[in-house]
């Protein structure tokens, strides 16, 4: 059974390789303060709860414009990985707030997939997590305000995934099949 994916996007510099390496636990993707420099997809088996699933690590997902080859090619591949998604995790910056990019993204998100968990990244300092609120707006709920640099508010986010995983039946759950798989026989003999 192939693993269910995980897709991180969001806009450039809000801190999805970071995230992504925390999810993983250790370094994996490149993580730079300078936006732009994640241009492939990184992808790597991760385990929450007993569910398994691939990570997928992505270039910002913005409108590409027709003069940067380069960021369309971005683009193009980070829209790949939210279409194979079981679950979409939608990166924003607790700190910077709510900016138009965002709501480019956030637009191209509802066309590209259904399952989509919005999560307000850098919400290191109190002011950050209650700014994560003015997020609700894009149309995904309320965010989950996290600090991928320090790890706050990442469990409670990974037990969001592992149970939309496991409510869609999409999640590798170790030791038998997804709950709600109908029931396998085998009739063996002669």
């Amino acid at each position: 059974m192939a693993l269910p994916v995980v897709a991180i996007v969001g806009r450039p510099n809000v801190g999805k390789s970071s995230l992504f390496n925390r999810i993983l636990g250790r370094r994996r993707a490149i993580v730079e303060p300078e936006p732009g420099v994640t241009r492939d997809v990184v992808e790597a088996e991760a385990e929450w709860a007993g569910v398994r699933f691939r990570l997928a690590d992505t270039g910002g997902l913005f409108p590409p414009s027709p003069a940067d080859e380069l960021a369309g090619a971005v683009a193009r591949k980070a829209e790949a990985a939210v279409a194979e998604a079981a679950v979409v995790l939608f990166v924003v910056d607790a700190q910077v707030g709510l900016t138009g990019a965002d709501e480019l993204v956030a637009d191209r998100l509802r066309r590209l997939c259904r399952a989509v968990v919005l999560v307000a990244n850098k919400a290191d300092s109190e002011r950050a997590r209650h700014a994560a609120a003015e997020f609700a707006r894009l149309g995904f709920g309320e965010a989950f305000a996290v600090s991928a640099l320090h790890g706050l508010g990442v469990g409670e986010l990974l037990d969001e995934v592992a149970r939309r995983l496991a409510e869609s039946g999409s999640g590798g759950i170790e030791g038998g099949e997804p709950a709600g798989s109908p029931p396998r026989v085998a009739v063996v003999g002669r």
